[in-house]
């Protein structure tokens, strides 16, 4: 049997940073697949159905917005037309020295996966005028998104009540950490190999670690190799064997030893107890 890698999708234009349309009016059930190094900021106004994002699966219940960070995996199963905007964005659009507050903003938006709303036309408003300024391209075109954009994403933190106590941490390393797992994961397995990237020591890796989550890096690693073996297990139709070489393990059995300490069953009872 041939591996089938999960699809990694890159609807950016080359060498752009942003970009925003409306959300495609069909109704189909997408392949699970994941987005490279870019945000996607999703506003559903109208449908029904289901959005999976990695084992989470949410009961489609507008208006509301997502927000898939890079590297998530998702996809949807809708049972009426949807209709909407969508947002892409890499971390690299705004500027950490002169936009701290907006960089510090998107952070906290992202620890929020998914956010209802009551209605009103705010979301509309805001994200026709950043539609109108995308399209007409200006020379102020990327100051007016920009200012849009704090207000989109102060207004979404209102409403979801977020904690914003330590907004201003410098939790860089940690972010770019959190990056390198999305990317790197499972192709790198040690906590040296992520240290040396970030050019700290795997001690102040730790610490850094445990500051923001409570978990050391090794914990964090660990929790990326499941969750990229739980998506290939539900997700895909590979067998274990070769799900461990896509996950680097060196023999399938002490991937199955792995998995088996972690969650208590097999990869193969994992999977049936989800497909009987």
């Amino acid at each position: 049997m041939t591996n089938r890698q999960i699809e990694i999708k890159n609807k950016l234009d080359p060498g752009s940073s942003f970009k925003i349309s409306r959300f495609k009016e069909q109704i189909k059930r997408t392949v699970p697949h994941k987005h490279v190094d870019y945000y996607e900021l999703i506003f559903l106004s109208e449908g029904e159905g289901f959005h999976w994002i990695e084992s989470e699966k949410y009961l489609v219940s507008t208006p509301e917005f997502y927000l898939l960070k890079p590297g998530q995996l998702h996809y949807w199963q809708f049972t009426s037309i949807p209709r909407g905007a969508v947002i892409l964005y890499k971390e690299s659009y705004f500027n950490e020295i002169k936009e701290v507050d907006l960089v510090n903003l998107n952070r906290q938006l992202s620890e929020n996966p998914r956010i209802k709303i009551s209605g009103g036309d705010f979301p509309n408003y805001i994200l026709n005028e950043i539609e109108l300024a995308y399209q007409l391209n200006s020379a102020y075109s990327e100051h007016i998104i920009h200012g849009l954009l704090r207000t989109l994403f102060g207004k979404l933190l209102h409403v979801s009540d977020h904690n914003t106590q330590g907004a201003n941490l410098p939790e860089s390393q940690y972010n770019k950490f959190q990056h390198l797992l999305a990317k790197e994961c499972p192709r790198l397995h040690k906590v040296n190999d992520f240290a040396d990237l970030l050019n700290i020591s795997p001690q102040h890796l730790n610490t850094i670690c445990r500051k923001h989550s409570c978990k050391s890096a090794s914990e964090l690693i660990t929790t990326q190799i499941l969750l990229e073996a739980k998506r290939y297990i539900l997700h895909t139709e590979n067998t274990i064997n070769e799900i461990a070489d896509i996950l680097a393990f060196n023999d399938a059995s002490y991937f199955v030893k792995f998995f088996r300490k972690a969650e208590g069953l097999t990869p193969v009872q994992f999977r049936q107890q989800y497909f009987q």
